[in-house]
């Protein structure tokens, strides 16, 4: 249809335009996508064999939907989205401010237009970008935001009473006729501002101040909840959850791989910090583990969630800090360095919600916790487990005491730490100054050759400096990290300092009479 030659009720009527509801309109695009093998939801990974079918059979059914799950599972994106299966293209009567359908208009304003011009009704081309209405829901959003009130101003301009129709001014949802319209939140929204809406849903009946207006609003409503409001900030009202006909349940990554591509095309890295920053996929998986190590952790609430936005402002952080220890000192190109997660650390903090134990604990020893575990969990991925060397150690039968050297890849860099040698890693190092630090380690470089004889200078140091941080995160040597400082030793006699620091703290307390 070429919109440009149509710009009257009469030509609409004489090009056989045929109106269909928005529900209509959207099944009928639906299917065509379907058909020709087209994803509709372009952009949202991990929900391939999940959310997205069940979307598309609410769709098929048209049905509103409601969207239940923790924050950062792309609820409302996967509503906005909904967007691009709407026809490009709508007729309105111009002017109006319901989008009032032309060959089926609803507002006393379209009406009287009609009625004025007949077929020489102007009409007003809408886009599909522009139907869509979306509300957060608050305690302080009223019936008026939502449905509409008398306006006064538009009374005393217009010199009407408030008996008069045209007197109405039009809340989101009537503005949204012809639309998608989301409510976020939906448990947030006050129990009588959803009773307003249920009429809406099942009726089309809307009331403004004494003014029952017959509206058949065509509407596709869309909610969102997380599921943890329904006990914490209240719930939705049984009569409008009745009228939502399917309730989709969204959920997190469910593997690391689409936890990486998810963050791979989230994450804003400029082409300049590309050009000059290397991120290994070592790092990347560790990021991503930070998230799933903390939808298990005891410390932080489950109910609550991990939303994917951490591992997204945790890999932007990441690239920043390597990329800031590179400006420091001159170098036109770095790589991310374990040692530089520690920059990423505002980023867990400000994502996760602690109970009272992680409290206790406080956020950035529970961030730093985060990361070790993610150390400890992909470490396995890598290199044999540190676990077993600990068991034989331990063990006092005679057939496991005597182990060969190769059965305990680590005990040449363990015996190197037990000697008295330690090492010290600055998070803003020189690259050079860090790679030489780590080849001063026994047996260390030797390690890297034997699993990954094929890696380069940068990856094997990278590898290097995993393997310190993995056998601290397995307890065979100790990490200590102070102001920009980590500072790996051996554990036995970085556990005698301690001790030995805590006994001077006692002596500290007595007195001359506890020496008489």
């Amino acid at each position: 249809m070429n919109i440009e030659k149509i710009k009257t009720l009469g030509e609409l009527k004489k090009s056989g335009y045929k109106p269909s509801s928005i529900k209509d309109e959207i099944r009928r695009n639906l299917i065509e996508k379907i058909r020709s093998k087209e994803n509709p939801f372009p952009g949202i990974l991990g929900y391939e064999d999940s959310v997205i079918p069940d979307t598309e059979r609410a769709l098929l059914s048209r049905h509103n939907i409601l969207f239940l799950g923790l924050r950062g599972q792309a609820k409302t994106r996967m509503a906005r989205q909904m967007v691009n299966l709407l026809d490009e293209y709508i007729p309105t009567v111009a002017g109006s401010e319901v989008n009032d359908d032309p060959l089926n208009p609803l507002s006393k304003y379209a009406k009287d237009q009609i009625a004025e011009h007949a077929d020489e009704t102007p009409l007003h081309w809408v886009h599909r970008s522009e139907r869509y209405g979306e509300k957060l829901a608050t305690p302080d959003v009223s019936v008026a935001d939502l449905i509409g009130d008398i306006d006064p101003i538009k009374a005393a301009n217009l010199r009407l009473s408030f008996a008069d129709e045209r007197v109405i001014h039009y809340g989101i949802i009537p503005r949204s006729n012809r639309s998608i319209f989301v409510i976020n939140e939906i448990p947030d929204l006050q129990a009588r501002i959803q009773v307003a809406l249920f009429n809406i849903l099942e009726e089309g009946d809307i009331q403004i101040r004494g003014f029952k207006l017959r509206m058949p609003l065509d509407i596709l409503f869309v909610f969102t909840a997380n599921p943890e409001d329904y006990t914490n900030r209240g719930s939705i009202v049984t009569p409008l959850k009745d009228r939502i006909q399917s309730q989709i349940l969204t959920h997190y990554p469910k593997t690391i791989e689409t936890s990486l591509a998810i963050t791979e095309q989230e994450a804003h890295i400029l082409d300049e910090q590309k050009a000059k920053v290397n991120v290994s996929d070592l790092v990347k998986r560790l990021i991503e583990q930070v998230a799933f190590e903390a939808r298990n952790n005891e410390y932080v609430d489950k109910k609550s969630g991990v939303s994917a936005r951490l591992t997204i402002a945790a890999f932007e952080n990441a690239v920043s800090s390597a990329e800031r220890r590179a400006i420091i000192h001159n170098e036109k190109q770095t790589q991310v360095w374990i040692s530089d997660l520690a920059g990423v650390i505002p980023s867990i903090t400000g994502k996760i919600e602690l109970v009272y134990e992680g409290e206790q604990e406080g956020p950035y020893q529970v961030a730093l916790n985060l990361l070790d575990k993610a150390i400890r969990t992909q470490f396995l991925a890598y290199f044999p487990n540190p676990e077993a060397m600990k068991k034989r150690k331990n063990t006092g039968k005679p057939s496991q005491q005597n182990v060969k050297e190769e059965d305990t890849p680590y005990k040449a860099i363990t015996r190197w730490f037990d000697a008295g040698n330690h090492v010290d890693l600055f998070v803003d190092m020189k690259d050079g100054e860090k790679i030489q630090a780590l080849y001063k380690v026994d047996g260390l470089y030797g390690l890297i050759k034997k699993y990954f004889p094929h890696a380069n200078e940068k990856e094997s140091a990278l590898l290097m400096e995993f393997v310190l941080h993995g056998l601290a995160a397995y307890s065979l040597i100790s990490k200590k990290i102070v102001e920009g400082r980590i500072e790996f030793k051996d554990l036995i006699g970085s556990m005698m300092n301690l001790g030995k620091m805590n006994f001077n703290e006692e002596d500290d307390d007595l007195s001359e009479d506890d020496f008489r």
